[in-house]
């Protein structure tokens, strides 16, 4: 028997991957539903004192939890790079990503806003309380820095937290929890469970205890999360799938546009909710942009996600790696792709497709992977129309000098974040979240804080006695 990150004693074991060289990184215990109630329990029994902490001492705590993450920052990246097949300059910079969060969130304990309302009789007034115990099931592709847009806020706000990190990418997660510790977090206040979500996720989503349930990953999952979360009117936050689409007018700066093009989608080795996997180009400025994207993505360096200079490492398993060579069968209209390495490792080649047809699947489904599809447009009017063809609306990007025209797509495409001459739509200080089947709820900025915390309303009584 061996014990989670939180204390839980469990006797099965888990054999985490490396993705560049298919070799076990390590092994942990792999938790199972028992554990989950262990963790919950713990959070329980927690919550009561974090909630009474004083603004202060919690946003100090936080300072404190930055400033040691901060200290651990080149561990945790080299960690996250080798466990998440991801190059350690992305690692880097989402490491940094957590640091920033945490010190965001700092300043909101001592900032709740409240409401005075008048009415008769006496004074009305409005306070945030925490919800209780919070579960938070994050995905592979960020691993730290998704669980960090979370964590923060639902710390922030009073809360105490069950955290379970994707089984492929559990160890900065676990790392996370002790480094928490170590700066003081009091036990019981973050329990971090590593094992399946068809067992610790359903019973997470389950629990009679758990206040609420934030989820990223698939809209598949989403929906099930939701479903399931009914039963006992758990709140719920998802931020899910994306198919997202980077429209180029033909006035853009195309050289620009064709520059970024590769990051926007084969970054993270496309695994990427806001992937810009479908390329929106004004037909006029076409074959200007293909001869512009190809010598950028065939000159993506993919390989060993700890060397100097990798731009793109292996995918994140052999499954996935299987699913997404599914959207590219013999035939497929392949107008050119990258380079991988030879040997060990869950590689796939920076692919662009081109021309494909409106009902192909790697027009339709989120892929997941580092594959693109470039799809000619006649207007205005027709980009708009093919960037809303789909079930999904999380982000995108409009490439265009044309200010009044990038206004107006940007308030016609039906997607949460939007940039504009740009591919960066997330960021620490501002909301992120989609719309349709994308999910809902936002993550970031201050509006993540109201998905932790509920209204109340008090009346304070001035007549009689």
């Amino acid at each position: 028997m061996s014990s989670t990150g939180d204390g839980a004693a469990v006797s099965e074991e888990l054999n985490v991957l490396e993705p560049s060289t298919e070799r076990v990184l390590d092994t942990i215990p792999r938790a199972n539903a028992g554990d989950v109630d262990v963790a919950v329990a713990r959070a329980v029994a927690a919550f009561p004192a974090w909630r009474d902490f004083a603004p202060a001492r919690r946003a100090g705590l936080m300072r404190e939890i930055a400033t040691a993450v901060e200290r651990e920052l080149e561990d945790l990246a080299v960690l996250e790079a080798r466990n998440a097949g991801k190059p350690l300059a992305d690692a880097r910079g989402e490491i940094g990503m957590v640091v920033e969060t945490f010190r965001y969130y700092a300043g909101s304990p001592e900032r709740p806003h409240g409401e005075t309302i008048p009415v008769a009789g006496g004074q009305a007034f409005t306070v945030r309380e925490p919800l209780g115990v919070v579960g938070l099931i994050t995905p592979w592709n960020f691993p730290l820095a998704i669980a960090a847009w979370k964590l923060a806020p639902a710390l922030a706000a009073g809360n105490t937290v069950v955290l379970k990190p994707a089984q492929l990418t559990p160890l900065t997660a676990l790392r996370f929890s002790e480094i928490a510790r170590e700066a003081g977090l009091p036990d019981g206040v973050v329990n971090v469970v590593a094992g399946p979500g068809g067992t610790c996720g359903r019973r997470l989503v389950e629990h009679p205890d758990v206040a609420k349930i934030a989820f990223t990953g698939s809209t598949e999952v989403g929906r099930s999360i939701a479903a399931e979360a009914a039963s006992t009117l758990k709140r719920v936050t998802l931020e899910l799938g994306g198919k997202s689409a980077g429209i180029v007018f033909a006035d853009a700066d195309i050289e620009a546009a064709a520059a970024a093009a590769p990051g926007a989608v084969f970054g993270n080795a496309g695994q990427d909710c806001c992937a810009r996997s479908r390329i929106l180009v004004e037909q006029s400025a076409l074959d200007r942009f293909m001869d512009l994207l190809e010598p950028a993505v065939k000159a993506l360096r993919v390989g060993d996600p700890l060397a100097d200079g990798t731009q793109m490492g292996p995918l994140i398993s052999a499954g996935q790696r299987d699913a997404v060579a599914g959207f590219v069968p013999a035939g497929a209209p392949i107008a050119f792709r990258g380079n991988v390495p030879d040997g060990p490792g869950y590689w796939f080649a920076p692919t662009v497709l081109c021309p494909v047809a409106p009902d192909d699947r790697a027009v339709r489904e989120e892929i997941f992977g580092p594959v693109a599809v470039v799809i000619p447009f006649r207007d205005e009017a027709h980009a708009v129309e093919l960037a809303n063809d789909t079930i999904y609306g999380l982000s995108g990007s409009i490439w265009t000098r044309d200010g009044a025209r990038a206004l107006r797509v940007a308030r016609a495409v039906q997607t949460g974040a939007l940039s504009i001459n740009s591919n960066n739509s997330v960021r620490v200080s501002t909301p992120f979240g989609g719309f349709k089947q994308s999910g809902y709820g936002r993550e970031l900025g201050p509006h993540a804080l109201d998905a932790y915390s509920d209204v109340k309303t008090i009346f304070y009584s001035t007549e009689g006695a």
